[in-house]
């Protein structure tokens, strides 16, 4: 009864994502670049089948785009996204700071050392790429404050579109230690229990990425 169940398959279209993922994520991808099914099966060594499937998923995260009689290619991220984007992480990173006393110590010490782990990392020099994995997953467990799995799962997906852009940012502003500086506010006024100011620290902080966001967009692939 069990004769058609494949389980190598499956993990092996998870791996493609995960490859084409980071592909994407480090900007080696550029928005609007077409994917082609054979010469990534080439390279990745799997079957057009499974690059297939894996493309499917990505334009179901939104990190690609299938458009009639010209295939799937990377999405491109448009300023009006960018402000939607922006505003829905607002309203669930705030949600999660003023879960701040409802939360469990655990997930609080998950904010502290996401904190701790970024500030390691931004220094002069680093790499864009882990500047932004370590740099969102401060925001990550922001909201994981809030102890809801589906508000987590919403958050990965409405950064995973602006990931198209946040390794070019990161690599634009050459001001890490002004990074952690920022963040580091936001994670002291939470200790303190200035909720209220932090949340409104919050806003200043999404508003300036916006403003980065659109830049690093606009500006024609290196």
């Amino acid at each position: 009864m069990y004769e058609r169940l494949r389980v190598d398959r499956s993990t092996t279209v998870d791996r493609v994502v995960d490859a084409l993922r980071a592909a994407l994520f480090a900007g080696d991808l550029e928005p609007g670049t077409p994917l082609r099914e054979q010469p990534l099966a080439e390279a990745l060594g799997v079957a057009r089948s499974t690059i297939r499937e894996a493309m499917t998923m990505l334009v179901t995260e939104g990190l690609a785009v299938r458009e009639p009689n010209k295939g799937v290619s990377v999405a491109i991220l448009h300023p009006d996204a960018v402000a939607d984007i922006c505003r829905a992480r607002f309203v669930l990173e705030s949600a999660g700071i003023r879960a701040w006393y409802d939360a469990d110590e655990a997930a609080r010490e998950r904010v502290r050392e996401a904190m701790r782990v970024f500030a390691a990392t931004a220094k002069d020099g680093a790499d864009p790429e882990a500047l932004t994995e370590t740099h969102l997953a401060i925001h990550r467990s922001l909201v994981a404050l809030t102890g809801s799995d589906r508000l987590i799962a919403t958050a990965d997906s409405v950064t995973g579109e602006a990931r198209l852009a946040l390794a070019r940012v990161d690599a634009l502003r050459q001001d890490a230690r002004q990074q952690v500086a920022s963040h580091r506010k936001l994670v002291r006024l939470l200790e303190r229990g200035e909720l209220d100011e932090c949340v409104e620290e919050l806003r200043r902080h999404l508003a300036g990425a916006e403003e980065s966001l659109l830049e690093a967009i606009a500006m024609p692939p290196a």
